[in-house]
C-alpha cells in the first residue's frame, strides 16, 4: 500500500453525513472525486473543489484510497463488489458506514485476494461534527492501515482511534450507539417530565445540562426538542438500523441489552406512524402521547 499524499482521494456516498466530510477532503487540499447513488447530493463538495465521478469504477481507476459513507451491511458490500474488478493493487478502502462487524470482516476478506484492504472505520459526533470536521472515528484494521489512513481522516476527524483489527472499528460504534441511545431517552424523558411538570423547558435544559445531568444529547439535542424541530440530523429510520447490528453482535456476545431494546421499541412507534424519517428527537413526542400510530 502506497501513501495517499498527492492522490486523488474517491467518496462514495454524500448524505447528511458524506457531503460535508468530502467537503473537507477537498478544501483541505485533497484532490477528491464523489459519487452518490441517488443523484443532487454533489452541491457541497463540489462547491469546495471536488470533482464528480460518473461511476464507482471510474472512482476505482483513478484513486487508490476510496472513503465510503453508505447505509446498511449490503450497501457496502454492492459497492465494494462493483470497485474491485477495477481497482489498483495495494488500494484502500475506507468504510465510514455503519454495518455489522461480522460484514465488515467479511467484505475485508473478500478484498484480499485483490490486494486491497478494507478497514471499517465508523464515525460518531453527529451532522454537526461532519460539518465542523470534528468527528471521532473508531478504527478497525492493521496498524500500517491505520498509519497510511490517518492522513486521509485527518481532514475531518478530531479524534482518529485504532480500536483493533477488522470489525473492531464496528464493535466500538456499537457500544457508542447503545450510549447514544441511552442519553436520547434521558433527555427525552427528562424534557417530557418537565413538560407535563409545568416546569420552562428552557431553563429546564440550561440548568440540566451544566449539572449531572448533562450529555451530548442535551448540548445538541436540547435545541431541536425545544424549537419542535425533528429533521435530521440522525433518521429514526438510521437509528434503528444501528440498533439491529447492536442487538445482533449482543446476542452474539450473550449479552443483555434491555436499554437498547426499549428505545427500540419506542422507536417503532415512530416508525409505524411513518415517521422514521424524522430525527430521533421525536422520541420526545412519544413520551408525550403526541405520536398516533
Amino acid at each position: 500500500m502506497s501513501d495517499s499524499g498527492g492522490e486523488t482521494i474517491g467518496f462514495i456516498g454524500l448524505g447528511t453525513m458524506g457531503a460535508p466530510m468530502a467537503g473537507h477532503l477537498a478544501s483541505n487540499g485533497h484532490e477528491t472525486l464523489v459519487w452518490n447513488r441517488t443523484p443532487g447530493k454533489d452541491e457541497l463538495p463540489l462547491s469546495k473543489g471536488a470533482k464528480l465521478a460518473d461511476s464507482p469504477e471510474t472512482i476505482a481507476k483513478n484513486c487508490k484510497t476510496i472513503c465510503l459513507c453508505l447505509g446498511r451491511t449490503e450497501d457496502v458490500a454492492e459497492i465494494v463488489s462493483r470497485l474491485l474488478p477495477h481497482c489498483q493493487p495495494e488500494s484502500i478502502i475506507i468504510d465510514h458506514s455503519t454495518i455489522a462487524p461480522k460484514g465488515a470482516q467479511e467484505i475485508a476478506k473478500s478484498c484480499e485476494s485483490h490486494q486491497v484492504e478494507f478497514v471499517d472505520a465508523p464515525i460518531t459526533g453527529g451532522s454537526m461534527g461532519a460539518q465542523n470536521g470534528t468527528l471521532t472515528i473508531f478504527f478497525g484494521g492493521s496498524p500500517q492501515a491505520f498509519k497510511e489512513a490517518k492522513p486521509t481522516l485527518e481532514s475531518y476527524g478530531r479524534r482518529i482511534a485504532h480500536v483493533g483489527s477488522s470489525g473492531q472499528g464496528q464493535m466500538m460504534k456499537m457500544a457508542n450507539q447503545i450510549a447514544v441511545g441511552a442519553a436520547l431517552l434521558g433527555l427525552c424523558e427528562s424534557l417530557a417530565f418537565a413538560q407535563k411538570a409545568g416546569l420552562d423547558l428552557a431553563e429546564t435544559r440550561d440548568l440540566l445540562s451544566t449539572g449531572a445531568a448533562g450529555s451530548w444529547a442535551f448540548e445538541n439535542y436540547g435545541p431541536k426538542i425545544l424549537n419542535n424541530d425533528h429533521t435530521p440530523g440522525f433518521s429514526v429510520k438510521n437509528q434503528r438500523k444501528d440498533f439491529a447490528y447492536c442487538k445482533e453482535s449482543a446476542a452474539e456476545l450473550g449479552l443483555a441489552i434491555p436499554g437498547t431494546d426499549l428505545i427500540d421499541h419506542l422507536l417503532g412507534e415512530l416508525t409505524h406512524a411513518g415517521r422514521e424519517e424524522d430525527a430521533t428527537t421525536a422520541l420526545y413526542q412519544v413520551l408525550l402521547g403526541e405520536v398516533k400510530t
